[in-house]
């Protein structure tokens, strides 16, 4: 069960709060304890290698990393991942392959999951907060 103050970023969070966006600063500061999936951090190295600026970018990042916690998938990930991924496909509504695995840590850990994205409030289970 998570506490007050605990939370699981989406890539989106995580790319407007090194923006520097002040709703997300503000929040990210006031959070007792902030989680990144490891496909988030993935996501973000990967547009870093897109961007003009890779070096900078990767740097960024890995200072944002240090400062967190990561979750990383395992054994016990799985199941979640295959129940969220069934239902999504019962339901006609698919949603990108990692947004699951992010979905699958949030349910997995009981934690609220910080996102921009609205395709996550079609997976049950999962509390969704908004920055």
């Amino acid at each position: 069960m998570s506490q007050p103050g605990e939370c699981l970023l989406d890539t989106n969070v995580v790319i407007a709060l090194l923006k520097r966006e002040s709703q997300v600063l503000h929040q990210f500061n006031a959070s007792v304890r902030v989680m990144l999936p490891a496909p988030v951090v993935g996501e973000l190295k990967y547009g870093a290698l897109l961007s003009s600026r890779s070096q900078e970018s990767l740097d960024r990042i890995d200072e944002l990393v240090a400062s967190c916690e990561i979750l990383s998938v395992d054994l016990n990930t799985a199941p979640h991942y295959a129940s969220i991924k069934r239902a999504l496909r019962d339901s006609g509504r698919p949603i990108p392959e990692n947004d699951i695995w992010i979905a699958a840590l949030a349910r997995q850990y009981d934690l609220p999951l910080v996102t921009r994205d609205a395709h996550f409030q079609v997976i049950h289970d999962i509390q969704l907060l908004s920055w």
